[in-house]
């Protein structure tokens, strides 16, 4: 036979003693005054008498155990209802888990979009300090017409720069060749006077 655990123990212990209000004792005194009335050689008024007491607290007893079982069943309701109850807090909790979970990438997603709206403020702003396209192309046309002129300019210049040195080089060199014949000159004319002199000096 197998063990008897405490649940059963206690379900037959309320159902034998109802709720405490003497039902075991009601139920020794019964089966005494059962066993007495079976051996008892009275008149058979007193064991009807008897009989009637022994029927009365066997009802009495009847009623108990009635009552209890259906205490009984109202605490198996109660314990379902309990369990129901367990169950839906604990779907309750991990919904709420889940929920705490999503918010928390909610506020992510929203931290994240307020970062990207704060750098886009940024650069708006840095963006608005500069020129539109339209003007900035406006301004690289200019630069560029000014550049054009500055090389036509710098050509012009180079130009008159490479004859200036034609010139002076043309001008150097005649300035040579000039004092070259000047000093031939000047060579050629002491040449003459030293002639002349000797033959003064036979006159």
């Amino acid at each position: 036979m197998g063990a008897v655990t405490d649940d059963e123990v206690i379900r037959k212990r309320l159902l034998i003693d109802g709720d405490g209000a003497g039902d075991d004792r009601r139920i020794n005194v019964l089966l005494k005054s059962f066993t007495k009335w079976c051996n008892s050689p009275g008149t058979p008024e007193e064991g009807f008498t008897q009989y009637q007491r022994m029927m009365g607290t066997l009802a009495q007893c009847e009623f108990s155990m009635g009552k209890t079982l259906m205490v009984y069943d109202m605490n198996l309701r109660e314990m379902e209802n309990y369990e129901k109850i367990y169950s839906n807090i604990e779907q309750n909790i991990t919904s709420a888990h889940e929920k705490i979970a999503e918010c928390k990438k909610e506020i992510q997603r929203a931290k994240r979009i307020r970062k990207n709206r704060q750098e886009y403020d940024a650069l708006a702003k840095v963006i608005q300090q500069h020129p539109d396209r339209h003007e900035t192309l406006k301004q690289l046309e200019a630069l560029d017409k000014e550049l054009q002129q500055l090389s036509h300019i710098k050509e012009n210049v180079d130009a008159k720069l490479e004859l200036r040195k034609k010139q002076f080089h043309v001008l150097l060199s005649t300035i040579q060749e000039l004092q070259q014949t000047l000093e031939n000159d000047e060579k050629s004319d002491n040449d003459d006077n030293n002639q002349e002199s000797p033959a003064e000096n036979g006159e």
